[in-house]
């Protein structure tokens, strides 16, 4: 079989002629067009239904009103007629006589101040109304008149000493017939024409104007946003109204302040990291080297050394394996009903030796019992970073102080401790990764800056707070709220 070429293979989905006429047409159009087009489909509607509803009530009411002037001419005319049959005894006398039938239709003379004005004319004689008036016998057989007499035409009985002896009827108007209304329709649809070509221009040139205030602060936007999408994050957006083009720009502000605050802690972040790992790393290799070359000998210091080395890398490595599963919620707790008390007791006793070590004093006033709903391991991971902190930044001498207590169904943790402390614009950002303050409390005391950081997933995720501010003691207060209580019992059906 001879393969299709691409000029003879049929496309595998058809594209429909007006979807595509209109894709082109509307969706693919700038907002200039597509406020045209709007516009102009507003325009076209409204001139349609203009004109359709003059049609209806010039139909309706114009013609109306020739019939309700052709009814009152109508009843006019019947006493003369009744006169005349009284007269002649029959409608013989008019039978074929025309004159006489005008001369019966005729409007009767108008007497002003005893001298005759001539007959009063009505609109029904000037629109021919008379024309299609009929004369009937007693039994509605044609006399003279209008011969299509329509079971829709008016009838009036012409009466004798009140016996019916004729009819009149009326045929009414249906459509418009004389020629002086044919050009008033056509001089009314004319200036339609006339208004719906002004209007268009009016639209165009709205248009025009509109989408000259409304596209500059959106084109601005949007070269703001290629810029952006570039990776310029220093990219901001003149303010210039309050409307919503305006909180777009605010927005757009907002979205490329946290964008380059988020680059920023991302290089912070990457440098931080490569630091932390090439100091043990770099420590490792160093003794290696000399062990290699014979400068250190495999003693019980120099494999401590290696091991603390090794440790330290273990920690960091753990502490960013929990950060990046906090920060994807896929950090795993399994919470279960509690005491606190004791977990705190074992906490205060695995550090206790350690601060001796180092010269301070460690104290807890806590009660004797702490129901809590929380995952005890995680718990014992947060006391544990935040005693290693005081530990680690404390000056010898010093002392840490932790009191517990209830307050609105709430367990809050104080843990006050010695000098140096904080500086107050350094308390807010103590709980981000790899922060670390640049005085007593820095990088040569061991830390990562990697602690804080994971205490306040671990509180958050227990649906619990944690803040930092300066301790009486000189030092750094750190407050942990959590929820007191154990979890409520699911309630079993009956």
């Amino acid at each position: 079989m001879r393969a299709l070429s691409p000029t003879n293979a049929v496309p595998k989905f058809p594209v429909h002629p007006i979807a595509d006429l209109t894709d082109r047409f509307f969706y693919r159009a700038n907002i200039r067009l597509k406020l045209f087009y709007a516009m102009l489909a507003l325009i076209v509607v409204l001139i349609v239904a203009i004109n359709g509803a003059g049609h209806y009530i010039f139909n309706r009411d114009f013609l109306g009103y020739l019939n309700e002037q052709a009814q009152q001419r109508m009843e006019d005319m019947v006493p003369r007629v009744e006169q005349a049959y009284r007269e002649h005894g029959s409608w013989e006398f008019i039978r074929g006589n025309p004159r006489t039938w005008f001369e019966l239709m005729k409007p009767a003379i108008v007497e002003h101040s005893g001298a005759a004005v001539g007959p009063t004319f009505t609109p029904s004689d000037l629109t021919g109304a008379t024309l299609r008036f009929s004369l009937l016998d007693a039994n509605r057989k044609f006399v003279i008149g209008y011969p299509n007499v329509g079971p829709d035409a008016r009838l009036r009985p012409i009466l004798l000493d009140d016996a019916i002896v004729g009819w009149v009827a009326q045929t009414p108007f249906e459509s418009v017939i004389g020629a002086v209304d044919l050009r008033f329709q056509q001089s009314q649809f004319l200036a339609q024409i006339i208004i719906a070509v002004v209007a268009i221009m009016l639209a165009a040139f709205m248009v025009v104007r509109i989408s000259g205030v409304l596209l500059q602060p959106l084109t601005r936007v949007a070269r703001a946003t290629h810029r952006l999408a570039g990776g310029d994050y220093s990219t901001r957006v003149e303010i210039e109204s309050g409307d919503e083009v305006g909180r777009l720009a605010q927005d757009f502000n907002q979205l490329a302040m946290a964008l380059e605050r988020n680059e920023k802690l991302r290089r912070e972040f990457m440098a931080d990291v490569s630091h932390e790992l090439r100091t043990p790393l770099g420590i490792l290799n160093g003794q290696l080297e000399a062990l290699e070359d014979g400068l250190l000998q495999p003693d019980e210091h120099t494999i401590r050394s290696l091991k603390s080395e090794v440790e330290h890398l273990n920690k960091l490595v753990g502490d960013l394996y929990d950060l990046s599963l906090a920060d994807a919620g896929a950090l795993a707790y399994r919470k279960a009903d509690l005491d606190l008390a004791p977990l705190l007791r074992d906490a205060v006793q695995s550090c206790e030796e350690r601060f001796r070590k180092r010269g301070l004093a460690l104290s807890a006033q806590l009660p004797e019992a702490m129901p809590l709903h929380a995952d005890g391991a995680r718990l014992q991971q947060l006391f544990s970073n935040l005693f290693e902190n005081s530990l680690r930044y404390t000056d010898a001498g010093g002392r840490l102080e932790l009191r517990c207590r209830l307050e609105q169904q709430q367990w809050k943790l104080v843990f006050d401790d010695s000098a140096p402390g904080v500086d107050g614009p350094a308390l807010a950002r103590l709980f981000e990764r790899f922060f670390r303050v640049e005085a007593s409390r820095n990088r040569a005391s061991g830390g990562a800056g990697l602690g804080l950081a994971i205490c306040r997933r671990i509180v958050e995720a227990h649906q619990g707070s944690i803040v930092a501010e300066a301790s009486p003691l000189g030092g750094l207060r750190i407050t942990v709220t959590l929820p007191a209580g154990f979890a409520a019992p699911l309630e079993t059906p009956a």
